[in-house]
């Protein structure tokens, strides 16, 4: 069974981006999106949007990793030299060889640009080839029709609703579960994936 060192600081990256491990100090770049963009979070389960809000949602994450729970990551777009947000491995289960990818959200000006295939075909590459993961899961509101496009769009396969089933910002929320399987990656999915990032 494959094991992970959640102490080790390791960087994933290509041409385009960037992801580094997250730290205290990227409250700094982060504070201008949570300061201007409120609306980033407004599907989340945690918002960061506000100063507060925001040095909360850094030390959560960074608390999971402590914990063995999750990694999360800074992502950096080397096409404008900027910070442009954050995502996160989270849920890891190394005995059933399992995780879930998201936590995910970037800045108004990076959204549609190409930068969240880069991202994920960074991390899925990892999940099953170095973690050797079986499963990479999703989720996301419901109602969140762009985020589920976005999903879908890079090979996750919607699985279902569950209903009423977590607390969000604005009250309950029916959350969108969404998945890739190991055997769908190799069987084409990464390939598919790489066409539509160049």
């Amino acid at each position: 069974m494959n094991t992970f060192d959640f102490t080790l600081d390791f960087t994933l990256s290509n041409e385009r981006v960037e992801l580094r491990p997250l730290a205290k100090t990227d409250i700094a770049f982060l504070l201008p999106f949570s300061l201007k963009e409120p609306s980033l979070w407004e599907y989340s389960i945690t918002s960061a949007a506000g100063e507060d809000a925001l040095s909360t949602y850094v030390e959560s994450a960074l608390l999971l990793r402590e914990q063995q729970k999750g990694y999360p990551f800074l992502v950096f777009d080397k096409a404008t030299q900027q910070v442009a947000g954050s995502t996160r491995f989270y849920e890891m289960d190394f005995h059933h060889k399992t995780l879930s990818l998201g936590y995910t959200w970037y800045g108004k000006k990076f959204q549609r640009t190409g930068l969240n295939r880069q991202c994920k075909y960074l991390l899925l590459s990892y999940a099953f080839e170095t973690l050797e993961m079986e499963r990479v899961e999703f989720r996301a509101d419901a109602r969140n029709q762009r985020s589920l496009a976005a999903m879908q769009g890079i090979g996750c396969t919607l699985e279902g609703i569950l209903r009423n089933n977590c607390t969000a910002s604005t009250g309950r929320r029916d959350s969108a579960v969404l998945s890739i399987i190991k055997e769908e990656w190799e069987a084409g999915l990464k390939q598919s994936l790489l066409d539509k990032m160049y």
